[in-house]
């Protein structure tokens, strides 16, 4: 991290993606969820949810469970330790980015924060 705040290579990568951290940000909150439900909340597409499911999967953020409800095939992801403290790590660097960030003053101007307005 430099005094401006974080570089773009500061944060994760993987999660940073919209869809992978709505993901991870879905797993976090809850025990496990499924595909279906996954994908209606996220409103992609099979194959998107898949391929970004699997990244995750692959770098260890979550684990994929394949098992059956009688006939009917039902995928359902968790959260590993290592993909809560990946998540938990991203959070901390988007709030310290967020912290670092320069405010607008009532004309426009960008102001440190703190600093008196003129």
């Amino acid at each position: 991290m430099n005094r401006k705040g974080l570089n773009p290579s500061d944060v994760d990568r993987l999660i940073h993606e919209p869809v992978r951290f709505e993901i991870m940000t879905i797993l976090y909150s809850a025990q496990d969820a499924d595909f279906v439900y996954m994908q209606r909340r996220l409103e992609v597409n099979q194959g998107k949810l898949s391929s970004d499911l699997a990244r995750l999967n692959e770098a260890g953020y979550i684990d994929i469970k394949k098992t059956f409800e009688g006939k009917i095939p039902i995928t359902i992801c968790k959260l590993t330790k290592k993909g809560r403290t990946a998540y938990e790590k991203y959070i901390q660097q988007l709030k310290q980015k967020a912290a670092a960030t320069p405010e607008y003053g009532t004309e426009g101007q960008l102001r440190s924060r703190g600093s008196a307005s003129t």
